[in-house]
């Protein structure tokens, strides 16, 4: 007799879609096929390559307070020796985290221990993020703004607003002074309309535990030598590990490793059909470059935005409610330009040494307003290995968020990438004349956006719930602005759930909004 084996159809070679493959073929006798709509591995978490130089899509701080993603991750790469040329070419005065690996020089598949710096460029000057108590912070924002700051923070601790909005959310813990200064610009910039139309549980998800009082507790910690990486606020950080190559190369060595191991990774295999058949999904319906094929599956983990999942279902009668829900779901996109300049025109004024005097910021939050530029990326700082030549150029990714046919979607390549050099150059940054090369990518639906017909997604999500063999992961599997960690948790939940017969798929849905708050990146 044959032994029947089963199939788990994943859709989305990502974070989730990638953990869950490997996941089954650790601890299961199920075969995972994982179909990619694109050409390109690792999602949101993919890796750009242009003319020699690598881009980081949003940036990806590998970081988690799950010890079970961090084994993950360094079970699938090892981390990087103590003595290295990164750190050598960095230039970093702080001890490293305590890990003996590889040299980076003679291996490609090694992740870097790094040093996080990001900092807020505002006023034309610069201010620690999260904001600091620093003399330096004062003698930025000037004597009346400190005070407006420091007054407004002591009534925000005596009158709590209801926490109805982002926008409450935030003055409930920085006051209105700091919120108007840091929060309400930049946020409207990433999701294009006002904190106040925007519902706090994003806060609660992102920053749940970033204060005016965390930031102080964490000041005093590092005074006495107290700082526990695993128990500090995770937007205050200072050591993270990240793969030589880009976050991309991990996740393409994992789709290697689920070959190796007997699955399948199929590049431009979009699913356009879901079809069920007395409460479970029988089969996928796959558009690839020659035509339509269907596919039988045990199993199907969706990490498919919600809206294209609930509009390919078919064989069950989807509620016209839970339709009109699913395809009005707010989305923001994201455009990154990448520039290879000579030099940047800031220079490093931090205590951290530096190659060459160049800032050590991985990224830096532009919150001026009369640029509609986002963040700033520097990929010399990620690694070094991202860059062509590190010792003569500086590659950087100007960051912008808009939504899919807005004006900064639809200009044009050459068009856009001017004006985004305009911007760099208006604000100081860059000077005309040093710029190398340059080059745009476009990413649609990389943020799930908190607002409209978000807020009715229960009704959508009981309603797949009924479908006993569909689960949904990740980013956009669950309409969720989740972290590659909080990603990859939803992947490992589904997957021990199988394994373990049960249907209730709560504990899935449930990643990132009862426990504490896991960072990889702040993107």
């Amino acid at each position: 007799m044959t032994k029947t084996i089963k199939q788990a159809i994943i859709a989305g070679a990502g974070p989730a879609g990638l953990t869950a493959a490997i996941e089954f073929q650790k601890g299961t006798d199920i075969q995972p096929i994982v179909l990619e709509a694109t050409d390109q591995i690792g999602g949101i978490s993919q890796t750009v390559q242009y003319h020699g130089n690598r881009m980081d899509i949003g940036g990806h701080r590998f970081f988690s307070k799950s010890e079970r993603v961090m084994k993950w991750w360094t079970e699938l790469m090892p981390v990087q020796g103590k003595n290295s040329k990164d750190d050598i070419l960095l230039g970093l005065n702080d001890k490293p985290l305590e890990k003996d690996g590889p040299d980076p020089e003679k291996t490609d598949k090694v992740i870097l221990i790094r040093h996080r710096v990001s900092r807020i460029f505002f006023l034309r000057k610069f201010f620690d993020y999260p904001i600091s108590m620093k003399k330096e912070t004062f003698l930025n924002m000037g004597f009346v703004r400190m005070m407006r700051a420091g007054f407004g923070y002591l009534w925000s601790c005596v009158h709590k607003l209801p926490e109805d909005s982002l926008e409450n959310f935030y003055i409930n813990r920085f006051g209105r002074p700091l919120y108007e200064l840091f929060f309400e610009g930049y946020t409207e910039k990433v999701w294009g309309v006002h904190p106040s139309k925007l519902g706090a549980d994003w806060g609660s998800q992102r920053v749940k535990g970033l204060s005016v009082r965390a930031v102080l507790k964490d000041m005093f910690k590092k005074a006495f030598g107290k700082k526990d990486d695993k128990t500090v606020e995770t937007s205050l950080i200072e050591q993270f590990i990240y793969p030589k190559l880009g976050p991309g190369q991990l996740w393409e060595l994992a789709a290697e490793q689920v070959i190796a191991n007997g699955g399948k990774v199929l590049k431009q295999h979009e699913v356009t059909g879901v079809h069920v058949e007395g409460h479970k999904v029988t089969s996928v319906t796959v558009k690839t470059g020659t035509g339509l094929q269907t596919l039988p599956c045990d199993y199907f983990l969706s990490t498919m935005p919600i809206k294209d999942l609930i509009a390919a279902i078919d064989g069950i009668e989807v509620p016209d409610k839970v339709k009109e829900i699913a395809a009005t779901l707010p989305y923001r996109d994201f455009i990154t330009v990448g520039l290879c300049v000579k030099k940047l025109k800031i220079s490093n004024e931090t205590p951290i040494k530096t190659y060459l005097n160049r800032v050590p910021d991985t990224w830096i939050y532009i919150q001026e307003r009369d640029v509609k530029i986002g963040r700033l990326q520097i990929f010399n700082n990620w690694s070094p290995y991202l860059v062509k030549d590190y010792e003569n150029s500086v590659w950087i990714g100007l960051e912008y968020f808009c939504t899919e046919g807005d004006d900064m979607w639809q200009m044009d390549k050459e068009s856009f990438i001017a004006m985004a050099i305009d911007e760099l150059v208006k604000i100081d940054i860059i000077d005309r004349e040093d710029v190398l090369d340059a080059t745009q990518v476009k990413i649609k639906k990389a943020y799930p956006a908190y607002f409209g017909s978000y807020y009715q997604l229960d009704e959508v999500k009981a309603f797949l719930d009924t479908i006993e063999n569909l689960y949904c992961l990740g980013r956009n599997g669950q309409h969720r602005y989740n972290n590659m960690d909080h990603s990859m948790l939803t992947a490992m939940e589904c997957v021990d759930a199988i394994q373990s017969g049960t249907t209730d798929k709560q504990a899935i849905w449930n990643v990132n909004t009862e426990t504490a708050y896991h960072e990889t990146k702040s993107n």
